[in-house]
């Protein structure tokens, strides 16, 4: 056994390998890297709001009487146009005062006509008389009748203001929607008895609706604010619902700010329109109905000279890894704007053609060499983060500006087109 033993460690020890030693082999770090191309790139801002009517009236009666006729529109969600009959109240007082009214003016006018009959008769009279007789002024006054004479006029004034009134408390009996409407209300209904000031309803207006959206203070700089007032080009909004996974856009613009911040959340709130919110002349587009909560991407302001970049290469300090023409990581501070999302926006600290890692990489490898494996643009990756965020349209309506406004010229490449208009 012992032989056997040391016959085998010798026939090991004889067929051992020779030692050879190797040099280390360096395996470069691999990295992929975004390409810095400075663009002009308008940074949409995001809000939310609840929609609201431009016009809401409470219809009251102005004189009493019986609702004796109510139109078939009367009814709540019901549309009426301007100048559609809603109610009818009892107009038979009101016919019996007009010609009451008429009358009373057929009478002053004729007590006039008598009046002035007699003014000439006593002036042909008072023509006759000798110098000598004639007396002051207030006796031929008296004389010719003047005091009657005004006193008739008068009546006659009176008799026809009351007139006017007649008429327009007869007309006052019918009830009209004062312009493009939705009944949102009602408190009368056939053969209930109204007086002066008895509510009958509430009407919003069809033809515009309006949406408060606040701006916070840090991102007023991305808007267009030409001052207080009415925008005289409103900046472009996408409004947009997201319901079970249904998703449903309108357009809209800014038309104003309200021009104070409030003092609790400090935001600025501005107020966007949009036309024919109910689809009434588009049957085929989806009804923006009042009350609705809604998110909105508002159209920025061009900003030049900008990089954008995923969030998640930035490193705490707003520091961010650069790989040189030597392919070595170099650390770079760079200035960024305060913007969310999953993109920012670098305005100063790198120029055009630098390559920025887009792998996350541990500060101990500062000047390591590394193998590139892929490259893209900035403005590719922000293409692709802008069209991923949208939200996509379901409606046939929708689908043709599946794209927001605010994010529409960004995805297309117009700003970089754009950039000779911003800068002249």
């Amino acid at each position: 056994m012992l032989a056997a033993a040391l016959a085998v460690t010798f026939l090991l020890y004889a067929s051992r390998p020779s030692t050879e030693i190797a040099e280390p082999k360096y395996v470069p770090v691999t990295v992929d890297v975004a390409t810095a191309v400075k663009e002009v790139i308008r940074i949409p801002v995001q809000a939310q709001g609840t929609v609201t009517p431009l016009r809401s009236t409470r219809l009251v009666a102005e004189v009493a009487g019986r609702i004796t006729e109510v139109s078939d529109a009367f009814n709540v969600g019901g549309f009426v146009a301007a100048g559609d009959v809603l109610l009818r109240i009892d107009p038979r007082d009101y016919q019996t005062a007009l010609l009451r009214a008429q009358s009373a003016v057929a009478s002053a006018e004729s007590l006039l006509a008598q009046e002035k009959g007699r003014a000439q008769v006593a002036e042909r009279e008072w023509k006759k008389l000798p110098a000598g007789s004639q007396r002051s002024d207030e006796a031929k006054a008296l004389y010719l009748r003047q005091p009657q004479l005004e006193q008739a006029e008068a009546e006659l004034l009176a008799a026809r203001a009351d007139l006017s009134t007649a008429r327009d408390n007869l007309e006052r009996s019918v009830i009209r929607a004062p312009y493009d409407a939705l009944i949102n209300a009602k408190s009368a209904e056939l053969g209930q008895y109204v007086s002066p000031g008895s509510a009958l309803a509430d009407i919003i207006s069809v033809d515009v609706a309006e949406v408060r959206l606040p701006i916070p203070q840090g991102k007023l700089e991305y808007l267009e604010l030409p001052g207080l007032g009415v925008y005289p080009q409103g900046a472009e909004i996408d409004l947009y619902t997201d319901v079970g996974g249904v998703v449903n856009h309108w357009a809209a613009q800014l038309h104003r700010s309200e021009g104070v911040f409030d003092e609790r959340s400090r935001v600025l709130y501005t107020v966007a329109r949009i036309e024919d919110p109910y689809a009434l002349q588009d049957p085929q587009r989806e009804p923006l109905r009042v009350g609705t909560f809604v998110n909105a991407n508002i159209r920025g302001r061009a900003l030049p000279d900008l990089v954008a970049l995923p969030r998640y290469v930035m490193r705490a300090g707003n520091h961010l890894w650069v790989v040189d023409g030597d392919n070595r990581l170099r650390d770079r501070e760079v200035s960024i704007l305060r913007t969310g999302g999953d993109l920012v926006y670098v305005s100063a600290g790198l120029e055009d053609g630098e390559r920025v890692s887009l792998t996350s990489l541990d500060t101990s490898l500062a000047g390591s060499e590394v193998e590139v494996v892929s490259s893209r643009s900035s403005a590719q990756l922000r293409q692709q983060y802008q069209t991923d965020a949208l939200p996509k349209a379901t409606t046939v309506e929708a689908a043709q500006r599946d794209t927001p406004a605010a994010a529409r010229d960004s995805a297309a490449g117009r700003d970089s087109a754009a950039a000779p208009d911003a800068e002249a």
